[in-house]
């Protein structure tokens, strides 16, 4: 059986140290020196004062078996051996007791070392105060223990030592040797381990070599002398390098205090010699030091009690600290890249959607043109409206998959029609409904019927996925949308008699990109983003959605949304294009977009001009008088956010004119800034006939109100 690792019941045990761990610390040799002098210091005190203050000899060889691996380890615990067994020969020991206490101290190491490695872990990393804790409790106090009692029943046995004496002597030899092995083995450790603690350094050298000379004079001074019980002076400079030093330098500066108190004491100077002694008989023949020496080990148990804690949770406090403040480093790191790539996205975002909305332009305008065209034959109009259809699918598309990667925007609450905002809402569906031979109803209660106060943005988006997503799921019957109202709360309920979900398909209804057929051979298109976007929408808006679905037998989707009553909005609408004729500036970079819109507003008998870029608007502006500019965002040259800032820095009335921003930028912030830079409107492209018209509309009521509100200030 390998004496490197054994098996006691359950559990590991070890011996020797891992062959994996670092090495470090003093070659073997100096442990074997250290052996040595402990020897020669323990015998020499004994035979000069009668008493050893604390037996060094075995916690030097357990700090050696711990620290180094399974080879030096076994060659410094051999030499050890036979130099213990030579001191005993020399000391004049019986043949039977040179074997017998050096067996003892043999056993102390071995129990002391297995327990070590079972309860304080293969690394016995001393810096952590509960593992300093067990290797008191559990390591060395059970290890001295059993070696005492051993001794014990072999002084019994012998007959060597009077009854009387008997149980002070092993309860002196219990304390030197568990104070021994509980200060000097942990010290030797945590000063082989000096690499563990270079991080952890908080004092200079001139702070750590002024504390231990601090420490040094009051223990000089405490026991140099014999007049008065002050060893409590040696406490607040010993917790003061506590908490200042590392744990190496504070086991070093425990030392230093036992070597000091340690001398003075045998020598008959400091504190403790100030001990009174009841007189007892049966200790006649005891030194006197020897039985003054308890209260000294009780003080360099206090001392190593008080010490070492501190300065293992001191350690292990600037440990954490640091492991904070690398972590909180890391963080902010994280979101410095995070907010990075979420700029980085917002870029991505807005730039791709001009440059998808751009051709969409020019694919769903000319289709829209082309469809109003009295010559085109039913062939001619049904191509051009399968042209417009897929033109707006594809917008409709991008447009959610931005909703989406975007998430969401403030909720903004405003007066708006309940019944015009269902109708117009619903009424891609419905028009494809019919195109599919489907019935369809909108109901709206009288309960419901004006205006109320929601977003009106949300809950639009809300209902068109949700009769969209009605429409593409019914082959044949009917879908119908109904709206009530429950005090503040409207009630939408999309019903179809399409073909229904199972309950797997329920369960990732609201996932993204989740589809209910996803196969190649699936009868629906969609990218599965609708219903996630309204359900985002109902959730921001403090609203509620459920799904009642069987398959085979349709879908009910129910919605509610905070929207109270509220009066209804100004419906007061400008004056129709067509019935009057206007002067209009386009001014876009692309020909076709000029071209697109130069078509549109001739057909409201208005008049055009053209504009390149910023500049050249700026400039036609100034020479002619102008009734509306249509304006582009992103031109070279100069761009439109430019070119209105300098229109509105001219003298009036050409900076009164009305300007509607036109443009593929189409996220809130770009309408956002077109206002703030003095546009009246925004208009996203790709654009059709019926949008311009009303978009223009819009801003000219925009711009009615800004040149009123003028006034009222001029005035």
């Amino acid at each position: 059986m390998s004496l490197g690792r054994v098996k006691f019941g359950r559990g590991r045990w070890r011996f020797f140290r891992h062959d994996a761990g670092r090495v470090a610390g003093p070659p073997p040799l100096t442990y074997v020196v250290l052996y040595v002098a402990a020897q020669l210091v323990g015998h020499w005190s004994m035979q000069t004062f009668g008493a050893t203050v604390l037996w060094l000899a075995n916690a030097v060889l357990l700090a050696a078996v711990l620290q180094l691996h399974r080879r030096p380890a076994l060659l410094v615990a051999a030499a050890c051996v036979g130099i213990n067994l030579a001191a005993n020969v020399l000391r004049g020991d019986p043949p039977a007791f040179v074997w017998i206490n050096t067996g003892l101290n043999l056993i102390q190491v071995t129990v002391a070392a297995v327990l070590a490695r079972r309860f304080c872990g293969a690394a016995l990393d001393m810096r952590r105060p509960k593992r300093l804790l067990r290797f008191m409790l559990l390591a060395v106090t059970p290890a001295v223990a059993l070696s005492t009692l051993l001794a014990g029943l072999v002084a019994i046995g012998a007959g060597r030592l009077p009854t009387g004496t008997l149980g002070f002597r092993l309860h002196h030899l219990f304390d030197m040797e568990l104070l021994a092995m509980a200060i000097v083995a942990p010290s030797l450790l945590l000063l082989a381990r000096t690499h563990r603690f270079r991080e952890d350094a908080q004092a200079p050298a001139t702070e750590v070599a002024g504390l231990l000379t601090l420490l040094a004079v009051i223990c000089l001074w405490a026991f140099g002398q014999t007049s008065a019980p002050i060893l409590f002076m040696v406490f607040p400079p010993l917790i003061l390098l506590a908490f200042r030093l590392s744990p190496p330098w504070t086991a070093a500066a425990v030392m230093m205090v036992g070597v000091i108190g340690g001398a003075a004491t045998l020598t008959g100077h400091g504190p403790v010699m100030l001990t009174r002694l009841s007189e007892d008989t049966d200790l006649a023949g005891v030194p006197t030091i020897m039985r003054q020496l308890n209260v000294f080990h009780l003080f360099l148990l206090a001392v190593m009690g008080t010490a070492l804690p501190i300065t293992t949770l001191s350690s292990e406090r600037r440990r954490l600290i640091a492991r904070l403040r690398s972590r909180t480093q890391a963080a902010v790191e994280a979101r410095l890249r995070a907010e990075q790539a979420d700029a980085a996205k917002s870029r991505f975002l807005a730039l791709m959607s001009h440059e998808m909305r751009t051709p969409l332009t020019g694919v769903t305008g000319y289709a829209d043109l082309l469809s109003r065209r009295p010559s085109l034959d039913a062939e001619g109009r049904r191509q051009v409206e399968a042209v417009r259809q897929c033109g707006e699918a594809m917008l409709r598309l991008v447009e959610d998959l931005l909703e989406v990667s975007r998430g969401g925007d403030e909720v903004v609450m405003a007066p708006v029609d309940v019944r015009d905002l269902v109708e117009s809402a619903a009424a891609p569906a419905f028009e494809w409904a019919e195109i599919r031979g489907l019935t369809h109803h909108l109901t709206v209660s009288p309960e419901a019927e004006g205006a109320a106060l929601t977003d009106a943005r949300r809950l639009r988006q809300i209902i068109h996925h949700l009769t969209l997503n009605a429409a593409k799921f019914t082959s044949q019957g009917s879908i119908s949308v109904s709206v009530d109202r429950l005090d503040d709360r409207l009630r939408v309920t999309v019903a179809d008699t399409g073909c229904g979900m199972c309950a797997g398909t329920l369960a990732g209804l609201f996932r993204l990109f989740e589809q209910a057929d996803a196969s190649t051979s699936r009868a629906h298109e969609g990218a599965g983003v609708g219903l996630v976007l309204a359900k985002g929408h109902i959730d921001r808006m403090g609203g509620t959605i459920s799904v009642e679905s069987r398959q085979g037998h349709g879908s009910v989707f129910t919605v509610e949304v905070p929207a109270p009553a509220a009066a209804a909005p100004n419906t007061a609408e400008a004056e129709d294009l067509s019935e009057r004729r206007m002067r209009v500036l386009i001014v876009d970079d692309h020909p076709v977009n000029r071209d697109l819109l130069r078509i549109m507003m001739q057909a409201a008998d208005c008049d055009v001009l053209e504009a390149a870029d910023g500049r050249e608007a700026i400039d036609t502006v100034g020479a002619k008088p102008l009734d509306l500019v249509l304006m582009d965002v992103r031109m070279p040259g100069m761009d439109g956010l430019a070119a209105t800032r300098a229109i509105r820095a001219l003298d009036a009335p050409a900076r009164d004119i009305p300007i509607l921003a036109v443009t593929a930028d189409a996220m809130p912030e770009d309408a956002a800034r077109c206002l703030a830079a003095g546009m009246d409107g925004h208009l996203p492209k790709p654009v059709t006939q019926a949008r311009l018209y009303e978009a223009v509309n819009a801003a000219l009521e925009q711009a009615a109100a800004r040149q009123e509100t003028q006034d009222v200030r001029a005035a």
